[in-house]
């Protein structure tokens, strides 16, 4: 899968950040976006709704 840029909260910045990932499939059957914050390069992810 391309990676895709998602907008996301940062929990060591405290901010919210735009981030490169790629989505995945959770454990709860909740699609996610995972990728690397650019400034500190703490994983973020943001949950983007059920899985078909």
């Amino acid at each position: 899968m391309a990676e895709t840029t998602y907008n996301g909260y940062c929990v060591k910045c405290k901010e919210k950040r735009d981030f490169q990932g790629n989505v995945e499939v959770s454990k709860t059957g909740m699609n996610m976006a995972k990728g690397k914050c650019p400034v500190c390069g703490t994983t973020m992810n943001r949950i983007l709704g059920k899985a078909k």
